[in-house]
């Protein structure tokens, strides 16, 4: 059986990469969109929308996108008891973005694929991290006798 504590560390750093992952390619994407004349999309699959360019697709992808990632890693790293949450926001909102962003050009491709299950992952990670399930991550130990007020279990317990 894996030990507990390498388990949690290991989903720990797991969450903390796909943040830099998904915070990196929002960012690059955003400056892309703005600065790349779309990054090679045409404009014609923006024919219908809100957008009659991709400035203000790639400012939500660069600022709401990447900036919820960024505040995701700060409060990480700043080893905030809100941390857990702000990462599965920004999986959420990374998710959203994907869908909504095929919703609007109507075009699919596999790298949408890949940034939607990044999106997920990120976020499936840290909801087993707060302690999804009947017991907590991959310990026999009860729920009740690490769970700290603010649901993150407890270190002590390793």
């Amino acid at each position: 059986m894996i030990n507990s504590w390498v388990a949690l560390r290991t989903t720990r750093i797991g969450v903390l990469v796909i943040a830099w992952f998904n915070l990196v390619s929002a960012i690059a994407g955003g400056i892309g969109l703005i600065f790349g004349d779309g990054i090679g999309m045409p404009s014609a699959w923006l024919e219908g929308s809100v957008f009659s360019s991709y400035l203000w697709p790639g400012i939500i992808l660069g600022v709401i996108v990447g900036g919820s990632q960024a505040l995701a890693l700060l409060a990480s790293y700043g080893h905030r008891k809100w941390a857990l949450d702000f990462q599965i926001a920004a999986g959420l909102i990374m998710m959203i973005w994907i869908f909504v962003e095929i919703a609007i050009i109507l075009v699919w491709s596999p790298l949408q694929g890949i940034y939607f299950a990044t999106g997920l992952v990120q976020t499936v990670l840290a909801v087993l991290l707060l302690g999804a399930g009947p017991r907590p991550f991959m310990t026999g130990i009860s729920p009740a006798a690490t769970r700290t007020h603010s649901g993150i279990p407890d270190e002590s317990t390793r």
